[in-house]
């Protein structure tokens, strides 16, 4: 009797030794930090790193040890063209891309490139944005890439065209050039609408292109030369028509997001929402000053006239129905920049 005691007991003695090992890793495991992966393709002295710089850390000290941010820049993980795969397979956490970059996924990301839209203000661009047009996308951002939109769009600025050889005084100069451009049906039409020839190139290699010749200009900010310092690859000549507005879209994964508990989503949702006027204004800042430093590095800057821009618009906008068809903008969408509009008016 007392012999099958003593083996119960070394039996059970046994059990607890196997099993402490395991109730103390899972409890580290838990204590660890969630590691948060977000990629960028611009360098680090663009004016976006420098927002989504700020707004990791300001989350890394909201969620205290919780969470620890990796910020990859210059394309080390990804180009943005290739940021909504990665979040969809998991190969990182956050991204920050151009809606431009996402129409491969999610067509409807296009908006910005519709011809109603071309040389339109600033605020009147915003309407759509950030009312039920912008809201509408975002819905499928989060259905397409299995993500989350933590708020509003962050402004880069607004898009012109630029050119090594030849100088570009007016729209005529356009024609026969080859201009890359960042992605999208939409700059493509337009690019071809001028008589000049798409081209499109992922951002980390457009320094090299340029040297080489594979493109005569290319369709970007201000600021963006300004921080690729496109200047020492050849380009000399801006032609400034504001033809759409760039906007990045902030996103995380949808499973990353549901890791988080619930204090942690308000943070991340609250702190993105009280800086995204502050981070907007700062982004038009760096382009104002980028538009400055490219002149002082002799990129010469013309400009259409206020009637020009007009007229270009309005001949545009007879084709909207094919963009949209050519880019698969949905009806409902258009249906909605229109409603936009319209409530500003």
């Amino acid at each position: 009797m007392d012999r099958r005691l003593t083996r119960r007991a070394f039996t059970a003695s046994a059990m607890a030794v196997v099993a402490a090992p395991s109730v103390h890793t899972t409890a580290t495991a838990a204590d660890e930090p969630l590691i948060l992966r977000c990629s960028l393709e611009t360098p680090p002295s663009h004016a976006r790193n420098g927002v989504v710089r700020d707004y990791l850390r300001k989350i890394e000290i909201a969620a205290g040890e919780r969470i620890k941010t990796r910020l990859f820049e210059s394309g080390q993980l990804f180009p943005d063209l290739q940021v909504g795969k990665a979040l969809l397979q998991g190969q990182i956490e956050m991204a920050v891309p151009g809606s431009w970059s996402l129409t491969g996924i999610v067509p409807d990301a296009d908006i910005l490139q519709l011809p109603i839209l071309y040389g339109r203000a600033i605020d009147t661009l915003h309407r759509v944005t950030d009312g039920k047009s912008g809201q509408l996308l975002a819905r499928q951002i989060e259905q397409q890439l299995r993500s989350h939109v933590i708020g509003p769009w962050l402004d880069l600025g607004f898009f012109n065209w630029f050119s090594t050889s030849k100088p570009l005084n007016s729209y005529g100069d356009l024609k026969g050039l080859k201009i890359r451009n960042s992605g999208g049906a939409g700059q493509a039409w337009r690019t071809q609408f001028m008589g000049a020839i798409p081209n499109t190139t992922p951002l980390p290699n457009v320094p090299l292109a340029l040297s080489q010749g594979t493109f005569d200009g290319l369709i970007t900010s201000f600021e963006t030369v300004a921080s690729g310092q496109f200047w020492e690859s050849g380009i000399r000549h801006a032609f400034e028509d504001h033809q759409f507005i760039g906007e990045y879209i902030p996103v995380v994964s949808l499973a990353f997001w549901q890791k988080l508990p619930a204090d942690l989503q308000q943070a991340f949702t609250d702190l993105w929402r009280e800086n995204i006027s502050a981070y907007r204004v700062n982004m038009a800042a760096a382009q104002s000053r980028a538009r400055e430093l490219v002149q002082v590095h002799g990129i010469s800057i013309a400009e259409p006239s206020p009637d020009e821009l007009e007229a270009t618009r309005r001949v545009m906008t007879i084709s909207q129905d094919q963009v949209a068809k050519l880019s698969k903008i949905s009806p409902e969408i258009v249906e909605a920049i229109s409603a936009d509009l319209a409530g500003g008016d």
